[in-house]
């Protein structure tokens, strides 16, 4: 406990959060609080990276006449981090919302892209809706996994917030457009200068250890449409999903760094729907993690 702050991370954890905190107070504040700043960034992307991790393993050890399918693994083994995450009290319900959400949206938006061409599957799966198997749901879904444990473990505050309606209309927008596209202009530069007409003053102010610290939320999410982008040619890298004419791997193009960017918001304002953005002075946000 620490400046009146409940820091959750389950029972089972709790060991080791005392232990690194116990060595990193042994370390000058400076990087004390740098290390402590990555190791929250890996506790909020932890569903993300466990992901990742299994796409990688997965894609190194398969073996085609092993009697499940890669993709069904994929998706059982990340509803049993789901179930581990809330039964350890590592998650919070709050956020098991937001990635049911974000997983029924994601998942809508798979099935219409690959009808439409725009990307496929290529291996076998038996749990599947429309050629896209259920574990692509928990991809997207860890995106807004990773934000709402973002806002709670940095107990993240906002300046200049624009009200929900304005930003629930801009979130519909942007998914609109991402179906729309196929049959009408592409209206993404004009979603671009949205953003910067709703945001731009937005600042986040997050807290690492002590002292509040803060950066604009549109450079906050030109940072994270880069991670994105990354994690995406991993994706496509170990065959996972495959966009057209890619029989051999070849990085996927900087423009999509546009489509993360604007899928990024729309993320966002799914997870104000649980976690409404608080100002700076508001009274704490319920838990927050260390």
């Amino acid at each position: 406990m620490q400046n009146g702050r409940q820091h959750q991370t389950g029972p089972t954890l709790e060991p080791l959060r005392r232990l690194i905190r116990s060595r990193l107070a042994a370390l000058p504040p400076g990087l004390s609080e740098f290390i402590l700043f990555g190791l929250k960034q890996a506790w909020a992307c932890l569903f993300g990276g466990l992901m990742l991790g299994l796409i990688i393993l997965t894609k190194l050890v398969w073996q085609p006449d092993w009697p499940l399918h890669r993709y069904d693994v994929l998706f059982l083994m990340a509803l049993a981090i789901q179930i581990t995450f809330l039964a350890l009290k590592m998650e919070t319900l709050e956020e098991a919302k937001v990635i049911l959400i974000y997983h029924l949206v994601g998942t809508a938006m798979e099935v219409f892209k690959v009808h439409m061409g725009s990307w496929t599957y290529p291996e076998d799966a038996l749990f599947r809706i429309g050629g896209v198997p259920l574990f692509s749901g928990f991809m997207y879904a860890s995106v807004g996994s990773y934000m709402a444990r973002a806002i709670r473990i940095f107990d993240m505050r906002f300046t200049h917030y624009p009200p929900f309606w304005t930003t629930a209309l801009l979130a519909l927008a942007i998914y609109a457009n991402f179906y729309a596209h196929h049959y009408l202009p592409d209206i993404r530069i004009v979603l671009f200068a949205a953003t910067v007409l709703l945001f731009g003053r937005v600042r986040i102010y997050y807290t690492v250890e002590t002292t509040p610290r803060w950066m604009p939320l549109l450079l906050a999410a030109f940072f994270t449409s880069i991670f994105l982008w990354i994690a995406e040619n991993i994706g496509t890298a170990t065959g996972v999903w495959l966009y057209p004419g890619q029989r051999t791997w070849h990085m996927v193009p900087f423009t999509k760094l546009g489509s993360w960017y604007l899928l990024l918001y729309v993320s966002f304002v799914l997870v104000t729907i649980v976690c409404r953005p608080r100002p700076p002075g508001a009274p704490e946000i319920r838990q927050v993690q260390a």
